[in-house]
């Protein structure tokens, strides 16, 4: 094992995580870390750790007698290498602070569309659509906009289909904003009629929803207007309305 110098975050993560693998060491989790990282053990490298990637790290370290048969896991131990992998990506225990949640009943918001997030941290758009670690859901409308659900992505990872499962946890979302999306996503996304804002420079998910809110207000686009049911005559006479 490579002697390595880790943050106080990391270290925390760790600790926090081996806490829940039953019978695992904090060194032993650190072994099967260091066997999917080729250099140190980072926040980043931690944030690309995935169940399955975790569970074949411990199924090369430990012997058969080891309890942990990296084919053979029982339902109890994904349940418990899950969480583990959402404490290292900075999702559970003391790293990460609770979001907002506000309370939300279908009808509150007359004429609001519902938007998917691709999110890591905080309230913050900084996610590609097949590997972020969580999508932050929002109701919007001309003049609200609120955060009404944090849907985990950490189960994507155990999916058949990947892409898939991810669009089955936005599947009442319009619009999906994102950092990076590919090709075949994209139009598996669209064909599900959600319609993907692709953002590369990322930034503060609330600002990028404020624009989206402004446009909604005055005169949306047609992709926009067809989401919200605008026809051609209501959108031409909204734009003469304001110039």
């Amino acid at each position: 094992m490579t002697n390595q110098s880790i943050s106080n975050e990391v270290a925390l993560r760790i600790a926090l995580a081996a806490k829940v693998l039953p019978d695992v060491s904090v060194k032993q989790l650190i072994e099967a870390l260091q066997g999917e990282n080729e250099d140190e053990i980072t926040e980043e490298s931690l944030s690309k750790i995935t169940v399955t990637q975790l569970k074949k790290s411990f199924g090369n370290i430990y012997d058969a007698e080891g309890g942990w048969e990296s084919e053979d896991a029982d339902n109890q131990e994904i349940a418990a290498l899950k969480e583990a992998v959402e404490i290292l990506w900075g999702e559970k225990g003391q790293s990460q602070e609770s979001l907002p949640i506000e309370p939300y009943q279908e009808g509150d918001m007359p004429n609001s569309i519902r938007v998917a997030v691709s999110s890591n941290t905080g309230e913050k758009l900084d996610g590609h659509f097949g590997s972020c670690h969580r999508y932050l859901i929002y109701q919007l409308s001309p003049d609200q906009i609120k955060l009404i659900d944090v849907r985990s992505t950490i189960e994507a990872d155990l999916a058949e289909e990947k892409n898939r499962f991810r669009m089955e946890l936005i599947k009442d979302c319009a619009i999906v904003y994102v950092v990076s999306i590919g090709g075949p996503a994209a139009a598996k996304v669209i064909q599900a009629n959600i319609y993907p804002m692709k953002v590369e420079t990322g930034g503060l998910a609330r600002e990028e929803l404020a624009k989206l809110q402004k446009a909604i207000a005055t005169s949306p686009p047609p992709w926009l207007a067809k989401i919200l049911g605008v026809t051609a005559e209501e959108r031409l006479k909204n734009y003469k309305a304001d110039n």
